[in-house]
């Protein structure tokens, strides 16, 4: 059965809900940068039917299934990409020899890397900043 939401509230960059059931539930919004970097007012102007929340202005949607997803908050190489967008995910996928499509895959938690690979592309990121750092001035 696929819990409904009956009252939504932003706080600490989360998007919390009050269930059917009485319980509180929640997500980072680093899943939701539209919903991140809207105002209050863009936030609160949203409408709820029997499946999730829709921010038609942002043109963003949260389904009630996302609030029983295993990880709310985005860890390992999701929470590095979904924290810094200035990073380029396609060079750095390119740069370890994998392909767009699966380190997208990654970012957005739909697959998850083993450690081994996990630890060779946030080394790769930690080359780039070095890199990056070593540009004189």
């Amino acid at each position: 059965m696929i819990m409904k939401l009956t009252k939504i509230w932003f706080a600490d960059n989360r998007i919390y809900g009050l269930t059917d059931q009485g319980n509180t539930v929640w997500q980072s919004l680093l899943w939701y940068k539209r919903l991140l970097n809207a105002t209050e007012e863009q936030r609160n102007d949203f409408k709820m039917d029997d499946e999730g929340i829709h921010w038609y202005a942002l043109d963003e949607d949260v389904s009630f299934e996302s609030f029983g997803y295993e990880n709310p908050e985005p860890q390992g190489i999701s929470l590095v990409f979904l924290s810094h967008p200035e990073l380029n995910a396609s060079a750095v996928a390119r740069r370890v020899s994998i392909s767009q499509n699966l380190m997208t895959q990654y970012i957005n938690g739909t697959k998850k890397p083993s450690k081994e690979r996990e630890r060779m592309i946030l080394d790769e990121i930690k080359a780039i900043g070095h890199e990056l750092a070593s540009i004189a001035q």
